[in-house]
């Protein structure tokens, strides 16, 4: 068991706000990029306050007009993928749309996930009316690791439970991973729409952090103009000084990590860790291909 204590600093600054976005990769058709925290996919008048737009930067960055074919909520980090012109933006839009993307994302919840769970659970969109029909949803979720913290939330428990999970929707639903992890009561940390506020609150004051431990850490597809099988991936080696990253290799680090079987390749610590043996860190690696 070790000592209650917050995140510690990272080793290097983070980047200032105004910083370029990290291209991953990029050809002449499609663009992937890391995506942070805070920031909107596009301009919308559901947040008419904020100014960091991925869009906009991109475009303004690269020079040239790009085409969003996905979306991230905007406490969401990781990658993203952009079309370069219309046709590649149509094609890569198909895709999405017909579920021929595969998506990996981590997520820190509430209490201790089973080491297996398939959410096959309809969703309604947010915005529809309360007589509209729910659309098919499903998410595998898989346990990579367990934290017990030495401090009682609930007074009816000793120690309050976290876990590192692992989620991969096979369809696209707004909130989507939030809301299936709010189904099987284990909801995202820091999530403030579909969580809990009060353990938001006391996670926050603990991690020494406010903010959506929601992650989507890669992301593999076919080429919209050739059919080359792409993976793109968030590479936190390579992105040590992003304060994302930083935020995600301290959470890792916390001494107590309980590693589950199975952990996958692309989070495995940075010494191979057993079942049952603690983890020291997540160090994903790994870039696109």
């Amino acid at each position: 068991m070790f000592q209650p204590s917050s995140i510690p600093s990272p080793a290097q600054p983070p980047e200032p706000d105004d910083a370029p976005l990290h291209i991953l990769w990029r050809d002449e058709h499609l663009v992937a990029v890391y995506k942070p925290a805070g920031w909107l996919v596009h301009r919308t008048g559901l947040d008419a306050h904020e100014t960091r737009f991925v869009l906009q930067t991109l475009r303004d960055q690269l020079g040239c007009h790009v085409y969003p074919a996905h979306r991230l909520d905007k406490g969401t980090c990781g990658v993203l993928v952009m079309a370069l012109h219309a046709q590649a933006a149509q094609r890569l839009g198909q895709a999405f749309a017909g579920q021929e993307v595969r998506k990996q994302y981590l997520a820190l919840v509430r209490g201790w996930l089973p080491d297996a769970v398939e959410v096959d659970h309809a969703l309604r969109p947010d915005d529809a009316p309360e007589d509209a029909p729910a659309q098919p949803a499903q998410t595998s979720l898989r346990c990579l690791a367990r934290l017990e913290w030495p401090e009682a939330f609930d007074p009816r428990h000793a120690a309050t439970r976290i876990s590192l999970v692992e989620a991969l929707p096979a369809t696209g639903r707004r909130h989507q991973i939030r809301r299936h992890l709010k189904h099987v009561a284990h909801p995202i940390i820091g999530d403030a729409t579909h969580g809990k506020g009060p353990l938001n609150r006391w996670w926050a004051e603990r991690l020494g952090l406010q903010r959506l431990w929601l992650h989507a850490h890669a992301l593999e597809l076919a080429h919209p103009m050739t059919g080359e099988p792409l993976r793109f991936e968030a590479d936190w080696q390579q992105l040590g000084h992003v304060a994302d990253v930083q935020h995600w290799r301290a959470l890792c680090a916390l001494p107590g990590w309980q590693a589950c079987a199975g952990l996958p390749a692309t989070a495995r610590p940075d010494q191979t860790a057993s079942a049952g043996a603690p983890v020291s860190g997540c160090s994903i690696s790994g870039a696109a291909t």
